[in-house]
């Protein structure tokens, strides 16, 4: 089939031909004409499917017959990232390039200001995260009264990040009578009860089975014997070793390194640098304005590797992504299909690999029963699971210094947990006794000890020191009050003068 089947517009159909597009992809050919017939939809399909493109190319011709008035848009596509949604902007600015639609982006960590002033001269279509457009709603600045068109896109992706409560309030704000589009990777059972409460008689479409990965991407995990046990940073080093391995002994064009942690993100990056490799790194605690910029300059193929959190798992579109790294693996078996699934797109081949240690055996045993196959296990040098080297060992003392915090105080909660230990047993004395030895710290009085020999009995506990019995003067039956009796209380009493 040929995009010029779809009934899609003259101007789009060439604005799709300059793109470089001749034929649909199996959801854009089922999802189009459903689009056009006014039919709320429900599609699952693999990323890097083309799912984008399903719901923007009939919106345009929809949306190309009306005028929008001012701070009240006719269409809203919420995504749940911000570098999505910028993604989805992109898309209407190539496919539209021949209408006169008028579109605004409400993300975060951008100017709020100029976004208010792009709404209040009137939008066609709204592209935002929850967030921040409910965040306008409430300054008064949004009116959802004429919303026609309502796309929900990564909607797993939405719950995972826990947006569903937002958007199942900006779907309450918009009219009863619209479109509603679901656009989703996976189709866990949640998503279909939201289907269910949100759509109306939806058109189903399913072009692969829910949470499988691409058949043109090979997939490998490679097993990262170390030394330090299951705790928190453990076998970091021996990981980053075997990935500049991996990456020598691929042909790589550019690639994308997932770590889950973003802490993590900065010490790769700075040892990927370290190492001649040219990297960047991407996670969601930079300020927007540097994301965009260094996803742009990837993009364009001024550094060969980007060192990322999930933030950038889900929907990105990067032309001709030839490799996956795996830096760590998922603990979600979804979000390993999401990873992949950026390279091996419109057709081409890509690889994925992971660097498991011995303890992420599960989450592997998790990842194979969601995609219904075992991933292949792959050897470096013969080696099916590599220790650490010789390279590995001498990493400067600044990268490891640099690693996660937690793994540097678990190794000090371990040093002194003894000498912790050690005073808690001794009841907090930091002292012994002159003529007590290293042998006799920590027992009791001997069975056949004299009286006067013992040491003095051990009383109750004021917070963890143990006090000594009083003397034994103090035993003794005290007159009235004793020596504590107040000085005003001694004074010679005047008896009273007659008159």
């Amino acid at each position: 089939m040929k995009f010029s089947e779809l009934e899609l517009s003259e101007d789009v159909l060439r604005a799709v031909t300059e793109a470089g597009y001749s034929e649909p992809t199996p959801v854009q050919e089922q999802a189009i004409p459903y689009v056009f017939m006014g039919r709320d939809v429900l599609a699952c399909a693999q990323t890097g499917t083309g799912k984008t493109a399903s719901f923007t190319l009939p919106m345009i011709d929809i949306l190309a017959a009306g005028r929008a008035k001012a701070r009240m848009p006719r269409s809203i596509i919420l995504e749940p990232t911000r570098e999505l949604a910028a993604q989805v902007a992109e898309n209407f600015d190539t496919y539209g390039k021949y209408h006169k639609l008028t579109k605004a982006l409400l993300i975060g960590g951008v100017s709020m200001d100029d976004q208010i002033k792009v709404l209040d001269r009137g939008v066609d279509v709204l592209i935002a995260t929850p967030g921040r457009l409910l965040d306008l709603f409430g300054r008064g600045r949004l009116l959802l009264n004429d919303v026609k068109i309502l796309v929900i896109d990564e909607t797993d992706r939405m719950l995972d990040m826990g947006f569903i409560p937002d958007v199942e309030r900006i779907v309450s704000l918009t009219p009863k009578i619209r479109q509603t589009l679901f656009f989703s990777a996976t189709m866990p059972p949640e998503i279909r009860r939201l289907g269910e409460a949100f759509l109306m008689n939806p058109k189903e479409i399913h072009v692969s089975p829910p949470a499988t990965t691409a058949v043109n991407v090979i997939q490998g995990v490679i097993t990262i014997r170390h030394n330090d046990g299951p705790r928190p940073g453990g076998g970091q080093k021996e990981k980053r070793h075997a990935l500049r391995q991996l990456i020598s002994h691929e042909n790589v064009k550019n690639a994308l390194v997932f770590c889950n942690r973003k802490r993590d993100v900065g010490v790769l990056h700075r040892s990927l640098n370290r190492h001649g490799f040219n990297a960047a790194q991407l996670h969601g605690d930079m300020v927007q304005s540097v994301r965009m910029e260094t996803l742009a300059a990837f993009k364009r193929g001024e550094m060969k590797f980007l060192v990322c959190s999930d933030v950038a798992a889900r929907g990105l579109d990067i032309q001709d992504m030839s490799h996956v790294f795996n830096f760590d693996v998922p603990t979600s078996p979804e979000d390993y299909v999401h990873r992949i699934g950026r390279t091996g797109r419109a057709g081409r081949t890509g690889r994925a690999y992971t660097l498991a240690l011995p303890e992420d055996a599960k989450y592997i045993q998790a990842i194979a029963r969601l995609i219904g196959k075992e991933i292949p296990r792959i050897t470096l040098d013969g080696d099916s699971a590599p220790e650490s080297r010789g390279k590995a060992e001498s990493e400067s003392e600044s990268e490891s210094e640099s690693e996660s915090e937690s793994g540097k105080k678990g190794e000090e909660e371990r040093e002194h947990a003894p000498a912790r230990r050690r005073r808690r047993r001794s009841g907090g004395r930091g002292r012994k006794a002159a003529g007590d030895t290293k042998a006799d710290a920590g027992r009791g009085p001997r069975p056949n000890e004299k009286p006067g020999e013992a040491k003095p009995e051990a009383g109750p506990t004021d917070g963890g020191r143990r006090r000594q019995k009083p003397a034994e003067s103090a035993d003794k039956p005290v007159v009235g009050m004793g020596d504590h009796v107040p000085a005003f209380m001694q004074r010679p009493v005047k008896p009273p003068t007659e008159r």
